[in-house]
């Protein structure tokens, strides 16, 4: 058996194994590219051309595979514990007013910077709805009754 054969199936299960071993997406591109080398190989080309066979599939396997990888990995969206606060009622402490940049609600004891998820202007003493978090400001709709 050619020894650049056993080198080739060598990194190829080294790949596959530390991608097995890994939580992320990191060497198969190189697994993939050690299989067109092991072809290459079997197919009687020489060491420069299993090399080049290795690196053009390795490159072409992340190029073509990465962008619906993206899909399928985190968008890097951490939920915090402010995120409870969504669709919990709060107390407008000062008049909001998207315009003048200005409004705070009082939620479970904690005072919040706050704009209106329509633009309107709603004013102190209301009950809202919070409808989302931006930042560090509340977005909260008028409470209708």
């Amino acid at each position: 058996m050619d020894t650049l054969l056993i080198i080739w199936i060598a990194l190829c299960i080294i790949f596959i194994v530390i991608e097995v071993l890994t939580a992320q997406i990191v060497t198969i591109w190189f697994a993939a590219g050690s299989i067109g080398a092991i072809i290459a190989n079997v197919a009687g080309a020489n060491e420069t051309i299993q090399f080049i066979t290795f690196v053009a599939i390795s490159i072409l396997a992340l190029i073509i595979a990465r962008p619906y990888l993206k899909k399928f990995t985190k968008t890097g969206v951490q939920p915090t514990n402010a995120d409870m606060c969504i669709g919990q009622k709060a107390l407008v402490t000062e008049k909001i007013d998207n315009i003048l940049g200005s409004g705070q609600v009082k939620i479970n004891g904690l005072v919040w910077t706050a704009r209106s998820a329509d633009g309107s202007a709603i004013e102190e003493g209301s009950l809202v709805t919070i409808a989302a978090i931006e930042g560090v400001k509340l977005i909260v709709t008028q409470k209708i009754d």
